[in-house]
């Protein structure tokens, strides 16, 4: 009895295993050059101790340079696609890659249902033959389940936060499915200028942000109607390049977008519609371009070393390997451990929480 009491005691005292926030870099990334870091594989970053590098996963298949980096709660993995047209999936707790398949298809930015066991698997933005669209995939071994035919360049693709919906993003063209049925719900048609790089949605899977092809800004959609609401350019005046990166701050407040050419990130006002222009920060490189944050909404992370406090949009941290040079990508994910189990993880996409 006594000793029951001094366990009750102690577990008042100092609580529950504490919560370990980190994020975790895949690299290289297939899609930039800066910011590389040898050997392949994943960077963990410690979040709470100023992003500091903690140690280095070795992965001697990412070599092959990624393409997506999703990831499931429910399985505790993480599911890479490559540009030879490999996806795997790789345990966050064994630290071992669980399988890997080749697809006669390409491997584009997957996504993942909420239940962990289909993968939404784009035939790449480089394919554009009759039968482009996406793969479907089992999540436990990688069988191919289905493959859906349905517009060239199939890109990125997303599962929306309450597991009903996946997004998937043609040449110019926003195309919802059903995940219960994968049957097509509708498609948003001339989008994007000229084709679909990445996009984001509220939490309530009501309004799209989907970057431009030709300029810096991006289109505003009714996601339940189909109807294209605005068209929003960034600066002063237009800048004539693309847009590659869109992510709602968690709180839905504000939407940041990269001019990766220019070395930005523009912020948007998203509580107006359309969302109005409210600044925005310098960035120390160029790259693939890309905008995402932290499950809290303090950081915002892009495809540049730097890290931003979302709310001051000061900078606040560099990320630096084990030799203390910069690095970047775009493939990364937030994950949270307790008592060495995976027990949170966020989203590659920067999607609304509200």
């Amino acid at each position: 009895m006594f000793i029951a009491i001094l366990l009750s005691i102690a577990i008042l005292a100092f609580g529950q295993p504490g919560t370990k926030r980190y994020l975790y870099l895949s690299q290289p990334d297939a899609a930039q050059k800066e910011g590389r870091s040898d050997p392949p594989g994943i960077m963990i970053f410690d979040i709470d101790n100023g992003h500091k590098f903690v140690r280095r996963i070795e992965v001697p298949i990412f070599s092959e340079g990624l393409r997506g980096f999703a990831g499931s709660l429910k399985t505790h993995r993480v599911y890479f696609s490559s540009t030879n047209r490999r996806l795997g999936a790789f345990d966050l707790e064994t630290e071992k890659v669980v399988w890997e398949k080749t697809y006669e298809a390409g491997c584009d930015r997957s996504s993942i249902t909420m239940d962990g066991k289909k993968i939404y698997v784009p035939t790449g933005w480089w394919y554009s033959g009759e039968d482009s669209g996406i793969l479907i995939v089992n999540a436990d071994n990688g069988e191919l389940i289905k493959r859906i035919q349905v517009g060239p360049q199939a890109h990125n693709s997303i599962v929306s936060l309450d597991g009903r919906r996946v997004y998937l993003g043609t040449r110019t063209m926003l195309s919802i499915f059903d995940t219960a049925t994968d049957q097509m719900i509708r498609q948003i048609k001339d989008v994007g200028e000229r084709g679909i790089f990445p996009y984001t949605m509220d939490s309530r899977n009501r309004i799209g942000y989907i970057c431009l092809g030709d300029h810096v800004g991006f289109d505003v959609v009714n996601l339940q109607t189909g109807k294209v609401l605005h068209r929003v350019f960034a600066g002063e005046e237009r800048i004539p390049h693309r847009t590659h990166g869109s992510a709602l701050t968690p709180d839905e407040t504000e939407l940041w977008i990269s001019d990766q050419v220019g070395q930005k990130l523009f912020i948007f006002d998203a509580t107006k519609m359309p969302p109005k222009p409210k600044g925005h920060v310098e960035l120390s490189q160029g790259g693939h371009g890309w905008v995402c944050f932290s499950l809290d909404g303090q950081y915002a992370w892009s495809h540049a070393p730097d890290v931003f406090d979302a709310k001051t949009k000061k900078l606040v941290a560099t990320l630096k390997d084990e030799h203390g040079r910069p690095v970047s990508g775009s493939k990364y994910i937030e994950v949270h451990f307790r008592g060495g189990k995976v027990v949170q993880m966020g989203n590659e996409f920067g999607l609304g929480r509200k």
